[in-house]
């Protein structure tokens, strides 16, 4: 089997393509969730902190050099932690998220599950002929 040929089987596969579907899907996810704690979350909590943004939050490690006519020659170092505590919150909401969806589906399935235990499935036509005669012939003598 030719190199191109395999490649196209392998990309064309069913689970190649779903896992293609749900990258996209999670990329346009994440944008969702990203807008909606930098958006409409973090301003109430920057608010009730005092109106600091999480991602104004740094801690200088070296100040930026600048020459006498007061253009900068070295950016100036530190930490941003302002940017991993949004990552961290991004992080959360959309772990919380995902779990509910995943527990939404689960408690679908098990409901389904169930209501196939509940409901006795008849048996087929076949099976009922078979178990008349079967009957019949364990009547006679």
């Amino acid at each position: 089997m030719s190199f191109i040929k395999e490649f196209k089987e392998f990309a064309t596969r069913g689970n190649v393509v779903d896992l293609a579907v749900g990258i996209i899907i999670g990329g346009a996810f994440g944008k969702i969730v990203s807008s909606l704690v930098a958006d409409i979350i973090m301003p109430p909590i920057g608010l009730i902190i005092g109106g600091i943004k999480f991602t104004d939050l740094k801690i200088g490690l070296k100040d930026a050099v600048s020459d006498g006519s007061g253009n900068v020659v070295q950016e100036a170092v530190s930490l941003n932690i302002g940017n991993f505590i949004q990552a961290t919150f991004d992080f959360i909401i959309v772990a919380g998220a995902i779990f509910l969806i995943i527990k939404l589906i689960n408690s679908i399935k098990r409901k389904k599950i169930k209501e196939e235990a509940v409901t006795p499935s008849t048996p087929s036509v076949e099976v009922q002929l078979l178990t008349e005669i079967r009957d019949l012939l364990k009547k006679q003598p």
